[in-house]
C-alpha cells in the first residue's frame, strides 16, 4: 500500500550531477564557476550575518529586483525572485500546468523539465532536436490541452542557441507560453530579454550559479511582463529567498567588473578547450556556455567518463533515450582543464 499519488510512485526523479564530499577530484560536471565569487558578495553576506538573522528576510528581495532592473532594462514589477531557477521554474510549471494537461520540452535538454511536468500530473512532449541542434515545426504544432513550453537558450548539454528572431517566431506560433532557460546566458552572444516586452507569452528564467559563482547559495530569477509576475507572485513560497542569498545576489549583480573579467576568463578558456579537444579527434559542437558537449569516434563517451573519474577528474556522462549519449565538460581554471587534457591526450 502507498500513499503517495500514483504518478508520483511511477517518477523517476531527476538525478543531479555528483557532488562528491571531501577527496581531491577536478570537478568539470557540474557546470560551476571555478572562481571565487565576488569580494562583494562575502562583505554584503558577512554584514547581514552581523546585523542578525532572527528576522524573516524581505519575501520579494526588492533590493536585488531593482537593481536588476536597472542593469536589466525592466521594472522592477517585471521580476521574480527563487531560491535558485529551479524554483521558477517550479513555480511556473505549479500555476499553469494542471493534471492531465500538457508541458513541451526539446530532447536533449535539461532533464528536470520532465519532472517538473510529471509532479504535476501532466503529459509530456517531447520534441527531438534535429543533428544540427535546431528546432523543426513539431515544436510548435497546435495541441488543445498545451499548458507550458521550456526552451533553454543556451541549451545544455549541447551549449548551442537558436537566435532571438527564431525564438520570437517559435512564441508567436506556439498555443501556450514559452519558458526560455537563460541559465547560461552571460556566456553567451545572445540573448531573449528584449522579447518579453513583445509578447506576453515570453518569460524568462535566469541564474546566479554560473556566471556569478554563487551556486551555493541558491538564487535565480524571472524576467516577465507585471501581470504575468503579479499571478506567479500567488503560487511562490512565501520566503523563498533567505536574507543571505538576497543580499549575496544584489552585491554579486553590482559588481559587473568582476562579471566582466570573469566571463572572459571562462570563454578564453572554453575556446582553448574546443580547439584541443578537437585536435584529440573528439566531435565537440561549439558552445555559447560554460562547458563543452563532445563524443570520440573511437572511445564511448561512457568508458571515458569512468577512465577520467579513476584518474581523478569528473565530468558529466549523459545520455537521451533515442538520441544517444556523450560527454558534457565544464569549463574549469587553465590548471583544471590542462589535468584534463594531459589525460585525454594519451587516447
Amino acid at each position: 500500500m502507498s500513499f503517495f499519488r500514483s504518478h508520483i510512485v511511477a517518477m523517476t526523479g531527476y538525478v543531479p550531477g555528483e557532488q562528491p564530499q571531501g577527496g581531491k577530484l577536478i570537478k568539470l560536471n557540474t557546470n560551476e564557476n571555478p572562481y571565487p565569487c565576488s569580494p562583494k558578495v562575502r562583505a554584503s553576506i558577512g554584514r547581514v550575518v552581523q546585523a542578525g538573522l532572527q528576522k524573516y528576510p524581505d519575501p520579494s528581495a526588492t533590493a536585488f529586483r531593482m537593481r536588476a532592473g536597472e542593469l536589466l532594462g525592466v521594472g522592477a514589477d517585471q521580476i521574480l525572485c527563487g531560491n535558485g531557477s529551479d524554483d521558477i521554474l517550479t513555480i511556473v510549471t505549479r500555476a499553469l500546468v494542471d493534471p492531465g494537461e500538457h508541458v513541451r520540452f526539446a530532447q536533449p535538454s535539461y532533464t528536470l523539465y520532465r519532472t517538473l511536468a510529471e509532479i504535476q500530473g501532466a503529459k509530456c512532449h517531447v520534441i527531438n532536436y534535429n543533428s544540427d541542434w535546431s528546432l523543426g515545426p513539431d515544436f510548435t504544432q497546435h495541441c488543445d490541452k498545451l499548458r507550458l513550453a521550456f526552451l533553454a537558450n543556451p541549451n545544455s548539454p549541447s551549449g548551442t542557441t537558436l537566435p532571438p528572431e527564431e525564438v520570437a517566431r517559435i512564441a508567436d506560433a506556439l498555443p501556450c507560453p514559452l519558458l526560455v532557460d537563460e541559465a547560461y546566458a552571460d556566456f553567451s552572444e545572445t540573448n531573449c530579454l528584449e522579447l518579453v516586452a513583445q509578447n506576453e507569452k515570453i518569460m524568462v528564467s535566469r541564474t546566479l550559479s554560473k556566471s556569478y559563482a554563487l551556486a551555493g547559495i541558491r538564487f535565480g530569477f524571472l524576467v516577465a511582463q507585471p501581470h504575468v509576475i503579479h499571478e506567479l507572485n500567488k503560487v511562490k513560497d512565501s520566503y523563498n529567498c533567505d536574507a543571505l542569498s538576497i543580499a549575496g545576489a544584489t552585491a554579486a549583480i553590482d559588481d559587473q567588473k568582476w562579471l566582466e573579467q570573469t566571463r572572459g576568463a571562462i570563454l578564453a578558456t572554453r575556446s582553448r578547450l574546443t580547439e584541443r579537444l578537437r585536435e584529440l579527434g573528439f566531435d565537440c559542437v561549439d558552445s555559447q556556455a560554460n562547458f563543452v558537449w563532445c563524443n570520440h569516434p573511437e572511445h564511448s563517451a561512457k568508458s571515458l567518463y569512468q577512465r577520467l573519474k579513476s584518474d581523478g577528474v569528473l565530468v558529466r556522462y549523459m545520455t537521451y533515450e533515442g538520441w544517444g549519449d556523450g560527454l558534457r565538460i565544464t569549463v574549469g581554471t587553465d590548471e583544471q582543464v590542462d589535468a584534463l587534457l594531459g589525460l585525454l591526450s594519451f587516447l
